[in-house]
């Protein structure tokens, strides 16, 4: 691999391997095959990364399971990647050779969109996102867009355990925004990997949080206490008290009412994910007396480096289960299942 003026390399002194691994979706409903593909090179204003970990998100899930529309396959899922920057595409400015960064869901932005201009890059028209529009972290090594990743300069050393900040993380705290800040107390419905990071934000931001799991999920919900829920307890059941907010994880639409069922005048819930089961009709006098229902679309890079800057003073504990990545077919079938306590990562 020689320097060019296009693309600066790192080499170590053994020979570089030319081919790079990838989990690779052809299509919807299928399982992700391994290959071998040649290692390749970024662009003008392109990383290539060296992935040292990537998590698995319900959103990978979905794609995987054809639940969203898919406009490019074959795809290398994941988008929430911590890697090392091995190469860099001419015009790179603000990254080196050997840094640490992530990539998330939100990978590239037109910059010139109305909502582009209104700070509003998460609804950008034309997007591109992450293991979706373009290959993602299931694999050895990753292009992404230099202005797109993030720096990770923080006390964690451990990738595994950071690379779920780049979307439950995110997505959690983007939610969190929208429950409000005078939603002091807060209930969470689908106690998974935003979940169980989202409950530590809002306890340490001095919030009451109220966990809801599966009906007779005692385990989950003993999990939800253990990261400072004040209560935990089946979706079908009522907290001690009325919510000023609540936030859905889970994509099942029956939970919309209800959350609705369980927050006073002028609450709000949020739905934060991207996917969703059709939510089923239910009587106004649930939403009324200026109820809200409102959702989270994607990110931006504000959000992140916000978010960011919160983890470095308020740690969250990360739990997860690590998988090689040739065994990302079992780490999704865990997620499906729910079977995974926080979250699930692919290390290559």
């Amino acid at each position: 691999m020689r320097n060019t003026s296009e693309t600066r390399d790192i080499e170590p002194a053994c020979a570089v391997a030319r081919t790079m691994r990838a989990m690779v979706l052809n299509a919807a409903l299928l399982p992700l095959q391994l290959q071998r593909r040649n290692i390749p090179q970024p662009g003008p204003g392109e990383l290539r990364l060296r992935v040292l970990a990537c998590a698995v998100c319900r959103t990978d899930l979905h794609v995987v399971d054809g639940e969203l529309p898919l406009p490019v396959l074959p795809i290398v899922p994941g988008h929430e990647i911590v890697g090392i920057v091995e190469a860099m595409g001419a015009g790179v400015q603000g990254h080196r050779i050997g840094d640490r960064v992530g990539v998330p869901w939100l990978g590239h932005s037109c910059g010139c969109c109305a909502f582009c201009a209104d700070g509003r890059e998460n609804l950008c028209d034309t997007p591109r996102f992450t293991g979706y529009h373009r290959d993602g972290g299931f694999a050895s090594h990753v292009i992404a867009e230099a202005a797109f990743c993030l720096p990770l300069a923080m006390p964690e050393t451990d990738a595994a355990r950071i690379a779920p900040l780049l979307c439950a993380g995110l997505i959690g705290w983007r939610s969190l925004k929208a429950a409000g800040d005078g939603a002091q107390r807060l209930g969470i419905f689908g106690f998974g990997a935003a979940a169980h990071l989202v409950t530590q934000a809002a306890v340490a931001q001095g919030r009451e949080v109220c966990a809801f799991t599966r009906a007779g999920d005692t385990a989950t919900q003993a999990f939800a206490r253990s990261l400072g829920a004040a209560w935990a307890g089946g979706s079908n059941e009522r907290p001690p008290e009325l919510l000023d907010a609540a936030i859905i994880f889970a994509p099942a639409g029956e939970l919309v009412p209800a959350a609705l069922r369980v927050v006073h005048k002028g609450g709000r819930v949020v739905c934060g994910g991207i996917h969703m089961s059709d939510i089923p009709a239910f009587p106004y006098r649930l939403l009324w007396e200026e109820r809200s229902v409102v959702s989270v679309a994607n990110l931006t890079r504000a959000d992140a480096r916000e978010f960011l800057d919160f983890v470095q003073t308020h740690p969250l504990q990360v739990h997860l289960r690590t998988y090689p990545l040739a065994q990302a077919n079992e780490a999704l079938a865990d997620l499906r299942a729910g079977r995974i306590e926080g979250a699930a990562v692919l290390v290559p």
